[in-house]
């Protein structure tokens, strides 16, 4: 075999749009969840949430010795292994359909395999390169091989020929849709079976019952984006502008939308103290990019209150609908940044 002569090197980088097709399937490695994922996420966002944090009052109420993990935690892992697809995205556009079919536990091994959907190539605009955005279906499982997350998301991605016309133009709208809207409401999806909630009843603070439908909710107090690049790296996230800047549009590293979500609902779990999962998603909108230092504030609605019956494991339905509004340095301009729909389970 004749070795190489040219000195150059062979640039290693993630999928043009123009390399994309309907059926492309992809994996990644598999992921065993330990408490440092768990440690970092909390000290990451100030996440509230009961169960995940009081490992005894997992094993009550859920019956099994390995501790709860906190839904997100296991989001994240599933979107980083999905992203061998968007190393070069300029943005994540949105999440649809994203359902926890079941409760991930520490020492649950993660395997996510990520399928191409639909491809629709942006229209062209004077002086800016072409993109396209694809549509990835993401099946997660655990090591017993059961389904534990399955959603859509939708990244952008540039061409390689910046003049390109691939004549893709798949219809998004109906991306996450095969989902019916009744099967998208708990208790039909994501509501643990068998969990006992007696070891709640002594908790205190504000629970559904206090909470007025359609009053709009807002948290005084921000918090500001820190340690953007170690989540990324902890989940596996390919995606090049979330680490340099260089190949951000905005000259200034990206932070991942999924730290956004995760600081969303961290809020949120201040305000509700007695919040136990979050469930299906019915959608999560990125409307404007996050930088590092910048400072996040959350407004919430509550629109939708549906009582659990006691042998489903009792507590409230609650469709949520929370809108995270982001600041820059010194200047009180406040941008919408997250809108996000979802449900959750509540005392």
């Amino acid at each position: 075999m004749t070795a190489p002569t040219t000195t150059e090197p062979v640039i290693l980088g993630g999928p043009w749009f123009e390399d994309f097709h309907r059926g492309l399937e992809f994996d990644a490695p598999a992921v065993t969840l330990t408490a440092g994922h768990t440690a970092f996420h909390q000290a990451l966002c100030g996440d509230r949430l009961r169960l995940p944090l009081d490992h005894h009052a997992s094993r009550a109420v859920t019956g099994l010795d390995a501790p709860l993990v906190h839904p997100l935690v296991a989001i994240h892992i599933s979107i980083g292994q999905s992203t061998w697809a968007s190393q070069r995205v300029k943005a994540n556009l949105f999440y649809r359909g994203l359902v926890p079919l079941r409760p991930v536990f520490l020492g649950d091994t993660l395997h996510t395999l990520t399928r191409v959907v639909a491809l629709r190539q942006n229209r062209p605009q004077a002086g800016r390169p072409a993109t396209g955005i694809v549509a990835l279906e993401i099946t997660t499982i655990n090591q017993r091989g059961e389904t534990v997350l399955r959603f859509w998301r939708c990244p952008m991605i540039p061409c390689r020929d910046p003049q390109a016309d691939t004549g893709h133009a798949d219809d998004l709208e109906a991306i996450g849709r095969s989902i019916a809207d009744d099967d998208m409401r708990p208790p039909r999806v994501g509501l643990p079976s068998g969990w006992r909630l007696d070891i709640t009843r002594a908790w205190q603070g504000m629970r559904a019952a206090d909470l007025q439908r359609g009053r709009r909710y807002a948290l005084e107090a921000r918090d500001t984006v820190t340690s953007a690049p170690e989540l990324v790296r902890l989940s596996l996230n390919m995606a090049m502008a979330h680490t340099d800047a260089r190949i951000s549009y905005l000259g200034e590293r990206i932070v991942y939308g999924g730290h956004t979500i995760s600081m969303c609902f961290a809020q949120l779990t201040r305000a509700m103290p007695n919040l136990l999962l979050p469930l299906s998603w019915e959608s999560c909108d990125h409307l404007a990019p996050v930088s590092e230092g910048d400072r996040l504030r959350t407004e919430f609605t509550v629109t939708d209150l549906e009582p659990v019956d006691d042998t489903a494991g009792g507590g409230v339905m609650l469709r949520i609908c929370a809108m995270t509004y982001g600041a820059k340095g010194d200047d009180e301009t406040e941008t919408p940044v997250l809108d996000w729909k979802f449900w959750a389970w509540s005392l």
